[in-house]
């Protein structure tokens, strides 16, 4: 005889369903769309007025090259095992900087993306000088970087050139003076250890999808920042200040420097950030589009998270000072004072 257990009269509790941030970001839209003509007349003042065109102007013309770049780095995180670029590398470490910097114009990825590659190499035996170098150069010297500079700074093409040569020096001297002075035990047991092969449970189109995804939102959200920025900066910092910077030289170049580590723009999107700063001279706005891909915050925490907190620590402040002296080199020999 089989019995069944009496019914305890309640239903089977369920998991709260939590909210996206996309069903946040649909409901603040329904409510603008719904508040329209209240939100026109309490805003219409001159400088939101200009501060929302700014906004506007600016991820408009980045989102293109940011959901390119996004989609290409899903492809070659999917379909480019890191070992292909293992084989292509000279067997001399010194040669091997370079080739692996001159990799990231034909590997493109956000900086998010090549912490995790740099690390799948140095896993896979590669070198840490070069894989170091590529993880510094695959995100400034790819050709969506190079496009949406020259978009940004139309009629400018040294722009562009001066940017690839500043950010492929930082790559390549920061590659050599790893393997003139880097020690393995900087580097963390788990950056060593070496990776297992796995194949994703979804398939190779899964794992695109996914890292599309995660990319397009993560880096979204640093353009949408550094949109805001802009437009901060056009309303709030009056046009004498800007000049005054732009007089000094030594402050503006700075000022850049610094404000590319804090804002952690995408690269994809921050030439558009550097061109909407009126006032400014070329060579600060270089120096900022060459240390924002190779040294920001949350690379910072990437790299520490990848290599370990004492790699971090060395490496970061070193990677800033270069970048500096590489754009500066470069934008005195090809920008002159402008």
């Amino acid at each position: 005889m089989t019995t069944t257990a009496p019914p305890t009269g309640r239903a089977p509790r369920r998991g709260r369903r939590r909210i996206t941030s996309l069903e946040v970001l649909s409901g603040l839209l329904l409510v603008a769309l719904l508040c329209q003509e209240p939100l026109t007349g309490l805003l219409d003042a001159p400088g939101l007025r200009t501060g929302s065109t700014v906004f506007v102007a600016v991820c408009v013309q980045a989102l293109p090259f940011l959901v390119l770049g996004v989609l290409i780095s899903g492809a070659i995180a999917a379909f480019v095992p890191p070992a292909a670029l293992r084989r292509v590398l000279p067997g001399n470490t010194a040669a091997a900087v370079p080739v692996a910097g001159a990799a990231g114009i034909a590997l493109p990825g956000c900086e998010c993306a090549s912490v995790p590659v740099a690390r799948r190499l140095v896993q896979q035996g590669v070198a840490p000088a070069a894989a170091l170098a590529f993880l510094l150069a695959a995100p400034a010297v790819n050709p969506i970087v190079l496009v949406s500079t020259a978009v940004a700074f139309p009629g400018q093409p040294v722009m562009v050139l001066a940017r690839f040569l500043g950010s492929l020096l930082t790559a390549c001297a920061m590659g050599w003076l790893w393997l003139r002075i880097g020690r393995g035990g900087w580097l963390a047991e788990r950056a060593l250890a070496r990776a297992e092969s796995r194949a994703a449970p979804g398939g190779r189109w899964e794992v695109f999808t996914e890292t599309a995804r995660h990319d397009l939102v993560e880096a979204g959200g640093f353009l949408v920042l550094g949109g805001v920025t802009s437009a901060a900066f056009n309303v709030l910092v009056p046009a004498e200040w800007m000049r005054s910077l732009g007089g000094q030289l030594a402050l503006g170049v700075l000022v850049m420097a610094v404000l590319a580590v804090v804002l952690a723009l995408c690269s994809e999107a921050d030439a558009f950030v550097a061109a909407a700063m009126s006032g400014l001279p070329l060579l600060p706005k270089l120096v900022f589009l060459v240390v924002g891909p190779a040294v920001d915050v949350k690379l910072i925490a990437l790299q520490a998270g990848a290599f370990g907190r004492a790699f971090a620590a060395r490496f970061a402040p070193a990677t800033f000072l270069v970048a500096i002296a590489s754009s500066l080199l470069v934008g005195g020999l090809l920008l002159g004072g402008a």
